[in-house]
């Protein structure tokens, strides 16, 4: 039996993470769980699993919380590095969005749990920190998105000396078929985060939508596999989830109904693989395929330029992302603003070597402080 703890237990990753316990209780046990503000299902969690540990991470909920059963409740960030670090704890699940989940991923490795990463903002911002820490305490860090997961699977087909290119595919978003960047002004946010073919949190459902969640994922395979050749293909239906490309020119695809619950089962399962509650897929769609417009959708490229340039740069694009998708989602600015926002306090920052966790958070910091600053200015400019 595994013993896990879900740092975010209440968002989407979290519940589907929960409904794998449910089905396979003999296999699984939750030893901890952690959640922000949603306090209402996270009782409702704790009182079904009857975890040991307790976080919420929004110190000013304090003395808000408790169990009919008693358990341990800690406040503020630091506790969802204490449910990583359980002694009892042998597989710890990311899935706080964000940099938020940054010091429960290195608390998880520093401690030797292996390590199922929805949390992408992980890799992105400190992928080369966190692959060195990983390989020197010898963890396994284990990819739920279903893009990684693909990877993961299909390189398993053949030599990892022999990959030649990694292929992830993109649903395109809701606004895939958009020809012009005057569209994105009188996007809505209700617009924005209904995902055509993904249930997911407003955020990543944002970034899916401007395209950034492919260039976020373009620096976390990066990171994952140790491999610098990378691209993405548009592949509206959402079957195939990724592919890899060997020297021979032999293309190997993973492919299954668009579920999320395949690749969190499998990064708690594996080696093993047990059955899921996902309907057998059908051999009825036609499957698809053509060239992304990184002149309209550009942030893509802009994760390829972060990933050449090096130092933090990846860190500054991911921080300025976050801020200006809060912005969006707050109503300050358009949608289309986001990726002219990104983009200017991406090309008017200089980047610099990250040597610890500390100056990870550092950029975060003045970059979200700048962007949330000066957002006004820099689209007039």
């Amino acid at each position: 039996m595994k013993n896990l703890a879900i740092l975010g237990c209440t968002g989407s990753i979290g519940t589907q993470t929960l409904d794998i316990v449910r089905r396979y209780p003999q296999k699984f046990r939750v030893i901890a769980i952690t959640a922000n503000t949603n306090l209402t299902k996270l009782k409702e969690i704790a009182e079904e699993f009857k975890p040991r540990f307790i976080g919420i991470c929004d110190e000013n909920k304090a003395g808000a919380f408790s169990t009919s059963y008693g358990a341990r409740v800690e406040y503020g960030p630091q506790s969802a590095e204490e449910a990583a670090s359980l002694a009892q704890v042998d597989t710890v699940v990311c899935a706080i969005v964000g940099t938020a989940g940054l010091k429960g991923v290195f608390a998880a490795v520093k401690f030797h749990k292996t390590v199922a990463l929805a949390n992408k903002e992980s890799l992105v911002c400190a992928g080369g920190l966190l692959t060195d820490y990983a390989k020197r305490n010898g963890v396994k860090i284990l990819p739920v998105d279903s893009e990684h997961s693909a990877v993961w699977q299909c390189l398993e087909c053949g030599r990892r000396e022999d990959l030649d290119e990694i292929i992830l595919t993109a649903s395109g978003g809701p606004f895939r078929d958009f020809t012009d960047e005057k569209q994105f002004d009188s996007v809505s946010v209700e617009q924005a985060v209904a995902h055509p073919n993904w249930k997911m949190g407003r955020k990543i459902s944002v970034d899916s939508a401007t395209m950034m969640n492919k260039g976020l994922e373009i620096i976390e395979a990066r990171w994952l596999f140790d491999c610098e050749k990378i691209d993405y293909i548009i592949h509206p239906q959402s079957i195939i989830h990724s592919m890899v490309k060997f020297k021979d020119g032999a293309i190997i695809a993973q492919m299954s109904n668009p579920t999320m619950e395949l690749p969190i089962q499998l990064a708690l399962t594996y080696p093993d693989r047990y059955e899921t509650a996902t309907p057998d897929f059908v051999f009825d769609k036609d499957l698809t395929f053509k060239k992304p417009d990184e002149k309209l959708f550009y942030l893509p490229a802009l994760a390829k330029d972060s990933l050449k340039r090096g130092k933090n740069a990846s860190c500054v694009l991911n921080s300025a992302n976050e801020a200006a998708v809060a912005l969006f989602l707050e109503g300050k600015i358009t949608f289309g603003d986001i990726q002219r926002l990104v983009s200017q306090v991406y090309s008017r920052t200089d980047f610099y070597a990250l040597d610890a966790i500390e100056d990870v958070y550092a950029t975060f910091n003045e970059t979200t402080r700048k962007t949330y600053a000066d957002y006004a200015e820099l689209l007039r400019r």
